[in-house]
């Protein structure tokens, strides 16, 4: 893969992080209603890999980076894998139980625990800014549960919680591993050991489904796929901290497709807990510009 960025569009960049942001929103959905078709949560990763295989494969023949494969720290990306499928998984069975918005509004949480991991286990200095800004998005969070009477399941929510905790140590791992391997490097060995791990459930899980559910599963792999291509990609035509805010328009789909397709709505507190973890993560997105570190969120997990 050539390591020459091209020239700077950030018109492109900022429309590419839209249409992954878009794509990730509707693959939730897509999950919800696999869920409703009788859909393990197994068969859910597994497609979700399996579907987007292709998309991947497409990419690095056209970029004819044949040496995907090759890396440099084979045990790193076992545990990136390890960590990302259990994040993953995490966050495809809270949704089972959670509303759309509900479930994006706390993944959104996950750049504010990898400021937290960042500290405790790079030892990178994070200043009284950071640290506030951390403690503002948890009050977010907070909001968005409803401790004292939410009408959230509180398992769907413990869920949620742990997937957008995985993402934090996923999101710190590619950090160190971005240092030898590319992009497509990491993604590859995500995806082919996320699906053989996966794979190994579905003799128990798997099923005979009809032809709409297939059709819900295919797109369940593909939105998933190519949003991870668009999000990459977006990185080759902007800075991180230009496209990174339009990662939140994920929570407005997710608004939308929930009240079109389930009619449910938004509780108030979510909206107010949505607000404060936006301008939080904007916030710690500046601090980590300012501080030279704009890598941390280039590849998502799911």
């Amino acid at each position: 893969m050539p390591s020459a960025r091209p020239l700077q569009n950030q018109l492109l960049g900022i429309a590419l992080r839209i249409g992954a942001a878009t794509g990730f929103a509707f693959m939730a959905a897509m999950i919800k209603l696999g869920y409703e078709a009788g859909v393990s949560m197994p068969e859910a990763v597994f497609y979700r890999f399996a579907f987007g295989l292709p998309p991947l494969l497409i990419w690095i023949a056209w970029s004819r980076n044949f040496t995907v494969w090759r890396t440099q720290r084979p045990l790193a990306h076992l545990w990136r894998a390890a960590a990302g499928l259990s994040a993953m998984t995490l966050a495809f069975a809270a949704l089972r139980y959670l509303p759309l918005a509900e479930a994006a509004t706390i993944g959104f949480a996950a750049p504010l625990f990898a400021v937290i991991l960042s500290a405790v286990l790079l030892k990178e200095k994070v200043g009284r800014h950071r640290w506030s800004a951390v403690a503002v998005g948890f009050l977010g969070v907070l909001i968005v549960m409803r401790p004292e009477g939410s009408h959230l399941p509180a398992l769907g929510l413990a869920m949620a919680i742990a997937a957008a905790f995985g993402v934090g140590i996923v999101t710190i791992t590619i950090r160190q591993i971005g240092a030898t391997d590319d992009t497509q490097t990491i993604v590859f060995w995500f995806t082919l050991s996320g699906m053989l791990a996966a794979g190994m459930l579905m003799p128990i899980y798997g099923k005979v489904h009809d032809g709409q559910t297939w059709l819900i599963l295919l797109a369940l792999g593909g939105f998933g796929g190519l949003s991870q291509l668009l999000l990459t990609a977006s990185l080759r035509y902007a800075p991180v901290p230009v496209i990174i805010p339009f990662d939140y328009s994920q929570l407005l789909w997710s608004v939308l497709l929930g009240w079109a397709i389930w009619e449910t709505r938004p509780a108030l507190s979510t909206w107010i807990g949505a607000g404060v973890i936006v301008l939080s993560g904007l916030y710690t997105i500046y601090r980590e510009h300012r501080l030279g570190r704009e890598k941390p969120r280039a590849v998502p997990p799911l």
